[in-house]
């Protein structure tokens, strides 16, 4: 590959022991595999105040939405993987979505830099039998409306708190190759969408 996808790696949740930041490490493994660069980033090294436009307009971005800024737009895709909270989107990754598509000084409103043209894949796991799918309706809709490509492979694991053996990977072998190749398939297509 000429020119290596650029790919940050992220999940939805917060937790330490969070099955999704398992799942999201899998995927980048893919992804390097395929000759990507990979980023991870935990959200809890960048923590963010609940999106408020009077504190935005008081204080300007606060110095962690511009470093998320920053790294989204040094990357042409994004590996994410997300819980599902009843139902929806998780609060965690919705506030740093918000956050990051305010517009810094120097940028248009509603310049969303840091998402238009960007190339997604959505992963999620539940302990529920669904695995998280109707959380990623809700990501999917979001990322679409401010500019993602949200490629339509996409990957949901009932049954979590079975799934994932001592060292972070997936018990079934069919299942851990099925999501690094989410991670490859996202790497092909970032590499050739900005070749």
């Amino acid at each position: 590959m000429s020119h290596p996808a650029k790919i940050l790696a992220f999940a939805g949740s917060a937790r330490e022991a969070s099955f999704h930041k398992k799942l999201v490490t899998i995927a980048a493994t893919g992804a390097k595999e395929a000759g990507a660069e990979v980023t991870y980033i935990d959200f809890r090294d960048l923590p963010l105040p609940l999106y408020d436009q009077d504190l935005e307009q008081e204080r300007g971005l606060p110095e962690n939405a511009l470093k998320l800024k920053a790294l989204m737009k040094e990357h042409q895709g994004f590996l994410i993987a997300s819980p599902e909270y009843n139902s929806s989107i998780t609060p965690l990754l919705k506030n740093a979505i918000d956050w990051a598509s305010r517009s810094e000084p120097g940028e248009p409103p509603l310049a969303l830099t840091c998402f238009k043209g960007k190339v997604a894949v959505l992963m999620s796991t539940s302990p529920g039998g669904l695995g998280g799918l109707r959380g990623l309706v809700h990501v999917r809709s979001i990322l679409s409306n401010i500019g993602v490509v949200v490629l339509p492979e996409q990957k949901t694991l009932p049954n979590a708190y079975d799934l994932f053996d001592n060292e972070g990977n997936l018990k079934d072998p069919d299942q851990q190759e099925a999501v690094k190749e989410l991670g490859r398939k996202l790497a092909t297509v970032t590499a050739k969408l900005n070749g």
